[in-house]
């Protein structure tokens, strides 16, 4: 893509589309036809597995109002406590951590609920990234807009973002044997 492509995206892709340029990622964000808010639509519109579609869930550190961004698995669900244990200290009050209102999201981040991209945030985040998607090599995260992804490598966004890997999800249940 040249400048004039860019020009016609929204605002949001724009953003993340020339942060991909600046990093030297040679995939740029693909406009869906159809939204894909949800990690599962994302993963129907693209013909990929749910675990391959990385999922930007935006909680709010209560002590000081800092965003924290965990990107995860679409397949997975994020586990709290095990985040808070992560970015939370015993002098903030320990396990103080809350879900964010699409009002943060867009404040904290630039991007509406749905589109929440893993880069190119208005404020940068603290930021981990899930485990889980290291067991795909190729991975699709959300470009700034409901109708707009891209596609990556897991250790891209250890790159990129300089967040660490860590096991932010809740256990998965084992089938018992009969």
């Amino acid at each position: 893509m040249c400048g004039a492509e860019l020009k016609t995206l929204p605002e949001g892709v724009q953003r993340v589309a020339a942060e991909l340029q600046r990093l030297g990622h040679p995939q740029l964000p693909v406009m869906l036809d159809d939204a894909a808010r949800t990690a599962q639509q994302a993963a129907d519109a693209l013909g990929v597995a749910l675990g391959q579609i990385a999922k930007s869930i935006i909680f709010r550190r209560k002590p000081d109002g800092v965003a924290v961004l965990v990107i995860t698995s679409g397949d997975r669900r994020v586990c709290e406590d095990k985040v808070a244990a992560l970015v939370c200290t015993p002098a903030d009050g320990g396990f103080r951590l809350g879900r964010a209102n699409a009002e943060f999201v867009k404040a904290a981040t630039g991007f509406s609920i749905g589109g929440v991209s893993p880069l190119a945030h208005a404020n940068p985040p603290v930021t981990l990234i899930d485990r889980e998607l290291f067991r795909y090599g190729d991975i699709w995260a959300a470009a700034g807009h409901p109708h707009a992804v891209f596609r990556l490598a897991p250790q891209d966004l250890v790159e990129w973002t300089g967040a660490p890997v860590a096991d932010v999800v809740l256990a998965i249940p084992t089938e018992s044997a009969t």
